[in-house]
C-alpha cells in the first residue's frame, strides 16, 4: 500500500532500518509523557521490544504498521502514524476496527501535522473497503491527543483499563465509523 502525499507531508512504512529515528523520537520526556510517564526509550527497548512488536502487526498490503511522516521540502522525519487492529495483542483482535495513533517530535506540535497525517492515512486505508471503524485511545489527561481525535471526527466511546507490555492504565477511546 502507498499513502499519497498530503499538502505538507509524505509517508513511508517504517521498517527495521528506522530504529535510530524511533529512538530519537522517544528521547523527549514531553513526547513520552502520556506513554510511560516521560521516560525516554533506550536503544535496547527500541530493538528488543518495540521493533519486534511492530513486526508482528505490520501488514504492508493492508497498510498496517507505523507510517513515517516526513515534512515535504526539507525531507525531515517528524513523527509516525500507527495503524493496527484494535486489541491486536489480545485474544480479542478486531480486524475491521483499526486503531490509529500518532507520535510526533515536540518541535512540530501545534502545526496540525498529526491531524493532517492521520486524515491522509485513514483516507487511504478506508479506500480498501476492509475497515468498519477507526479507534484511538489516550489517557484522559492527554487533551492534545483527544483534540486530534475530535478534529478527525471521532466521538467518545468509553473509558477502560488498557493493558500492554508496560502495564495497565486508564484510557478513553474515541471512534469513527467509516461510511461505505
Amino acid at each position: 500500500m502507498v499513502i499519497d502525499d498530503s499538502q505538507r507531508l509524505k509517508f513511508s512504512l517504517i521498517n527495521l532500518n528506522d530504529a535510530q529515528f524511533l529512538f530519537e523520537l522517544d528521547q523527549s520526556s514531553e513526547v513520552m509523557r502520556y506513554i510511560n510517564g516521560g521516560i525516554p526509550s533506550s536503544k535496547d527497548e527500541i530493538n528488543d521490544i518495540f521493533l519486534p512488536r511492530l513486526a508482528k502487526f505490520t501488514h504492508s498490503e493492508r497498510g498496517w504498521g507505523l507510517w513515517k511522516v516526513v515534512e515535504k521540502g526539507i525531507d525531515k522525519p517528524i513523527g509516525w502514524i500507527l495503524i493496527r487492529p484494535m486489541g491486536f495483542f489480545s485474544n480479542e483482535a478486531q480486524w475491521t476496527n483499526l486503531e490509529i495513533g500518532w507520535r510526533f517530535k515536540q518541535d512540530v506540535w501545534g502545526n496540525g501535522y498529526a491531524t493532517e497525517a492521520a486524515e491522509q492515512v485513514m483516507k487511504a486505508i478506508s479506500l480498501q473497503g476492509l475497515v468498519e471503524k477507526f479507534s484511538a485511545i489516550a489517557m484522559p489527561a492527554n487533551t492534545p491527543s483527544i483534540n486530534i481525535m475530535k478534529k478527525l471526527g471521532m466521538v467518545y466511546s468509553d473509558t477502560y483499563e488498557h493493558s500492554d507490555h508496560r502495564g495497565s492504565v486508564t484510557v478513553v477511546r474515541y471512534e469513527l465509523v467509516v461510511n461505505k
